[in-house]
């Protein structure tokens, strides 16, 4: 059994008036290489005729980001030319890669009639030899994603990334990654083997569970040691898990602001580039 090294808190960080809480980095996480950065908004309701989302047109590089959308929409927008509208139970994969710019708010007819939203977004490192790929995203609808479910129905998993239980994942990694979103219904329970090998990603959305018979609350992260193979979940209520693990890079890391680089010097490099226009032009 893989031993709990740390639960960590997420932290309570609203942005504007958007109810955001952060489990990584904190106080007492930096990062589970190579699973870098952790954003959770919501739940909130917006009324009508609000503002949705924040995050207009801004740039990224060397990094990638895998958004989660449970309630509500989000809008993208690159300067590669990509565009969508991707609703609740979808998800969306962008790669930054040598470098973009996006945006990502709500669509016009949220803003109009408001609702409920939560979205989550997760950022992945990327090697040293793929920081400077090309610029890519995906975004994909609740029906367009593989799903599968275990304990007779009670245990409901999104595939992402890799392949569970002979079902492949929606998205190819640019890295060996597999990752899911589980539901859980009170009372379903699963377990899953992990190489000790690979960090492990392991947030609670939504709900309680007892982990390795550990009961954590939701808005929890859950650090591994690298010490066993299995993990072994049950729902103490319904509940929302994202899992994910992946073998660490193990490579020097500069994080600041929206770029994700292994040296200082490339991260002036990338804002130098940003500045003369190379990660393209905004036209939106």
């Amino acid at each position: 059994m893989r031993s709990i090294k740390k639960i960590h808190e997420a932290e309570y960080r609203p942005i504007a008036d958007l109810v955001t809480y952060s489990p990584m980095p904190t106080r007492s996480l930096d990062h589970i290489d190579p699973f870098i950065f952790l954003n959770h908004h919501g739940f909130q309701t917006y009324s009508a005729n609000n503002q949705g989302l924040p995050f207009g047109p801004h740039p990224h590089r060397g990094m990638e980001t895998v958004t989660f959308i449970l309630e509500g929409d989000i809008m993208h927008m690159d300067s590669s030319g990509h565009e969508s509208v991707i609703g609740p139970g979808g998800v969306q994969y962008m790669t930054a890669g040598s470098g973009l710019i996006h945006s990502e708010v709500s669509s016009a007819e949220f803003k109009k009639n408001g609702g409920d939203l939560e979205i989550l977004q997760l950022w992945l490192n990327l090697l040293s030899d793929k920081k400077m790929m090309k610029p890519s995203y995906i975004g994909l609808q609740k029906p367009e994603i593989p799903t599968f479910e275990l304990d007779g129905g009670k245990v409901k998993v999104q595939q992402l990334f890799g392949a569970w239980e002979g079902t492949k994942g929606a998205f190819e990694g640019n890295f060996p990654i597999t990752m899911s979103t589980i539901y859980l219904g009170k009372g379903g329970k699963f377990e899953k083997s992990i190489p000790t090998s690979d960090a492990i990603f392991f947030y609670i959305v939504r709900g309680e569970l007892k982990v390795n018979a550990q009961e954590i609350q939701f808005r929890h992260l859950v650090e591994f040691e690298n010490n066993g193979e299995k993990i072994e979940v049950e729902a103490s209520e319904d509940s929302i898990l994202i899992l994910g693990n992946a073998a660490s890079f193990k490579e020097p890391m500069v994080a600041q602001g929206p770029f994700v680089m292994n040296t200082h010097k490339q991260i002036r490099e990338a804002y130098d580039d940003y500045q003369a226009g190379k990660f393209g032009t905004w036209t939106h």
